[in-house]
């Protein structure tokens, strides 16, 4: 008798469902420019105790990579600037009660979500808030690519729209000025009362995409009626709003950098908005606005554009400190090594921290910083780096002084507007207990430089996936009352799809 035959194999697994992937979007993207991210390494506090950078306020990365996810894409990872993806949230830090103080400085550890043996030390700066009644007339000028490239219906319509949000917020005592440039610069209109909406709106109708991009003659016009229709004790502001596909003209990103660091002893800052796909140029955007004393903002959408105009007229256009810089010097008895997540592009060194002359981020009414650092402490099991062979110890010198409750001292040092001497704030940072889960920000925080890391390809967090991401977010989202941590969750979950 013959032996009965095997059972046929069971039906293979359906595929993994995925997500179809935009390649005409991937396409597109990879004609776009961003400035090249080297990862901040772990350094051992032995060796170099202390850390310097400058604030950086943006957020343009956020809506960029969000921009990016929306089309299908994957992000390049250098369009992933993590410091601008965890200051596009606010973290509620209580605000210093008056101006003297222009803000405030809030330290926290808490055990990281990835590596529950190492820390974060999180580091929050939070801008005094002016009053309604106490807030200055504004001085604007508007420059507008309006080059060839400009024509697709997420640049310049947009922008038009994005613009008159803004415009129906001014009054009697803002002026504004518009300036076009494509193949040429021209004054579109000259300095108008804000409370003259219908020529200003007009104004702003009658502009049409066409031609090359000649920035440079643009910016030099813009600043020459921003300096002429100056309010003082105002807010005085070039907004440029463009794809960066500057073509013609002062081209070189050295040149228009010069340009733009010339004038920004003069008073009038520099916004940056940038638009589109395809051509975009972060890398010039993003640069411009920082050696123009002012912020970049990406507009991908007409919420985004409220976001980052109207509601700036009241906190990021109201300069409140100027060349913030940050110095950590880590206690080498309690902390062995540390990395800063993110402000790669906004490093320093450390004798930069007290020269006056260096220029550094600015600060706005209300406006909140958040610096992340992920440390390892001495004896610790979360240590990655080996200790040095032939450094004295440590823990000797900390405890002789009286010192070893502290893990690091933070220092800060900014300028009021228009003075050259900055001033000092400092305080320590106490030890507590490293493996608690932290604060509702904080964890939020976590997730969102988490999510950062991930994109840029997980040195950091490692095998700390999408799932761990929405999980800790979810778990921290707290108070979300127009549902912009909701739509960071949907984010993450739309990376994790494009995997």
């Amino acid at each position: 008798m013959m032996s009965p035959s095997p059972p046929p194999p069971p039906p293979a697994a359906p595929p993994p469902a995925q997500m179809w992937i935009d390649t005409r979007a991937d396409q597109e993207i990879a004609a776009e420019t961003y400035a090249p991210i080297i990862e901040n390494p772990l350094k051992l506090v032995s060796a170099e105790p202390v850390s310097t950078f400058s604030i950086d306020v943006d957020s343009g990365s956020y809506s960029n990579v969000r921009r990016i996810l929306n089309q299908g894409a994957r992000p390049p990872s250098d369009a992933v600037r993590i410091e601008e993806l965890i200051n596009y949230f606010d973290y509620d830090y209580a605000a210093p009660p008056s101006a003297d103080q222009p803000f405030a400085v809030h330290t926290e550890v808490a055990a990281a979500p990835w590596n529950r043996q190492r820390q974060l030390l999180r580091i929050g700066i939070q801008g005094y808030r002016v009053p309604a009644a106490q807030v200055p007339a504004a001085n604007l000028v508007f420059l507008i690519d309006t080059s060839g490239s400009m024509q697709d219906q997420n640049k310049l319509p947009l922008l038009k729209q994005s613009l008159r949000l803004l415009v129906k917020q001014l009054s009697a005592r803002d002026r504004v000025s518009i300036v076009a440039y494509a193949g040429s610069a021209g004054q579109v209109l000259p300095p108008t009362p804000g409370d003259r909406r219908q020529t200003i709106l007009s104004a702003l109708d009658r502009l049409e995409a066409g031609g090359s991009t000649n920035g440079g003659a643009g910016i030099e016009l813009a600043y020459t009626l921003a300096a002429e229709a100056k309010i003082e004790s105002g807010a005085n502001w070039v907004i440029l709003a463009t794809d960066g596909d500057f073509n013609v003209g002062t081209v070189s990103r050295d040149a228009l950098e010069g340009l733009v660091a010339s004038r920004r002893n003069s008073g009038v800052g520099l916004i940056t908005l940038g638009f589109g796909t395809g051509n975009y140029n972060d890398a010039i955007a993003e640069h411009l606005a920082d050696v123009g004393n002012g912020h970049y903002a990406y507009i991908d959408t007409l919420s985004e554009a409220r976001k980052a105009l109207v509601d700036a007229l009241s906190t990021s256009m109201l300069t409140i400190a100027s060349d913030v810089k940050i110095q950590v010097e880590f206690n080498p008895a309690r902390v062995a090594e540390y990395r800063l997540i993110g402000y790669q592009n906004r490093l320093l060194r450390a004798e930069d921290f007290n020269n006056d002359r260096v220029d550094a981020g600015e600060i706005g009414a209300g406006q909140n910083v958040t610096a992340l650092y992920e440390i390892a402490l001495v004896g610790g099991a979360g240590t990655q780096v080996d200790p040095l062979r032939y450094q004295a110890p440590a823990a000797q010198t900390s405890a002789v002084e009286g010192l070893d409750a502290e893990l690091a001292f933070v220092k800060l040092r900014y300028k009021r507007p228009g003075e050259a001497t900055s001033q000092l704030i400092s305080q320590p940072v106490i030890a507590t207990d490293g493996a608690r889960a932290g604060s509702e920000s904080l964890r939020f925080a976590a997730a969102v430089a988490a999510f950062g890391d991930r994109l840029r390809g997980g040195q950091i967090v490692g095998e700390f996936g999408y799932a761990q991401v929405l999980e800790t977010a979810g778990a921290a989202r707290g108070s979300d009352p127009f549902g912009i941590r909701g739509e960071f969750l949907q984010m993450v979950a739309l990376a994790q799809a494009l995997e």
